[in-house]
């Protein structure tokens, strides 16, 4: 049985599922309707429309964009 913690982006994703109150497919969801934005663009997205603080947008997108999302 692995006990290991989740590392880097991932880490944030107990936190902002319980403070947003949806899982981080939904994010994933919203970020995959927004091809051809960058990274600080999809941030800047889930900032000022669905009112995510900078750190857990930038972990959802930087997830994303990494291709496991």
């Amino acid at each position: 049985m692995s006990t290991e913690k989740p590392k880097g982006p991932a880490s944030y994703f107990p936190s902002i599922e319980k403070t947003y109150g949806q899982p981080v497919a939904h994010w994933f969801g919203l970020l995959a309707g927004r091809k051809g934005l960058k990274h600080m663009e999809l941030v800047s997205f889930l900032k000022s429309e669905h009112g995510l603080g900078h750190g857990h947008a930038n972990a959802l997108v930087a997830h994303y964009l990494g291709g496991k999302g």
